[in-house]
């Protein structure tokens, strides 16, 4: 599981001035799948406080990422994908623009010069830009990103066109009743993917998912859920 490091037990809060003087940086130190990595949020008006729900489910499972083809969606501090990155993957991590420099900062830190060349940030809007990346990816990442009902059908079209048979996607979720987060994993995604529950919290609220693709439905295909 992963834990904070010995003798760091509170976020660390800096400001960084010289670009923007609403933002804080928070620091904190992880021990995850044996790596210890530090993880900075970058906190101002318009960037909350990225997503981290996984557990140490990779860890227990063994994955075998090496030679893998990944790409993380909601990416936040970037904290999955840089893991992926230190386990072998070949990892494309994504998010809005916004979000770049945290992720580019977290990579710098966290992520050696011999494993760069497999790990890169690129900016990504669901239903928008998802063309302009490849299909086919071995696996695709996603930590809390089913929170908004608004999002779910660029999300869904963008899972359709990034994957393949073969495709394994893995989402761990907050499970939130009034956001249709639970419609949209156990109505509208089983009618693309198989779905299996994996793990859940001790609260029951948070869910990880593996999801694979049904045969008969085309990557890019235009989806819709019933959320208006």
């Amino acid at each position: 599981m992963a834990t904070k490091s010995q003798g760091e037990s509170n976020d660390h809060a800096t400001k960084e001035g010289d670009t923007d003087n609403s933002m804080v940086i928070l620091e904190n130190a992880y021990q995850f799948c044996g790596f210890n990595l530090k993880i900075n949020r970058f906190i101002n008006a318009n960037l909350g406080y990225s997503a981290y729900v996984w557990d140490a489910y990779f860890e227990k499972e063994n994955i075998n990422f090496i030679g893998k083809k990944v790409i993380e969606l909601g990416s936040g501090t970037g904290i999955v994908g840089i893991l992926t990155t230190l386990l072998g993957g070949d990892v494309t991590i994504t998010d809005k623009s916004i979000v770049m420099k945290q992720i580019d900062n977290n990579i710098a830190i966290n992520v050696p010069a011999a494993c760069r060349h497999r790990i890169k940030a690129r900016p990504l809007i669901w239903g928008e830009d998802h063309t302009n990346f490849p299909t086919g990816y071995d696996f695709i990442l996603g930590s809390d990103i089913t929170y908004s009902s608004m999002a779910h059908p660029a999300l869904l079209e963008t899972l359709c066109y990034l994957s393949r048979k073969g495709t394994t996607i893995y989402l761990c979720s907050e499970i939130r009743t009034k956001n249709g987060s639970l419609s949209f994993q156990n109505e509208f995604l089983p009618q693309y993917f198989n779905c299996q529950v994996l793990a859940t919290s001790e609260s029951k609220d948070i869910i990880l998912h593996k999801f694979t693709r049904i045969g008969g439905s085309s990557p890019g295909d235009r989806v819709v859920t019933g959320d208006k």
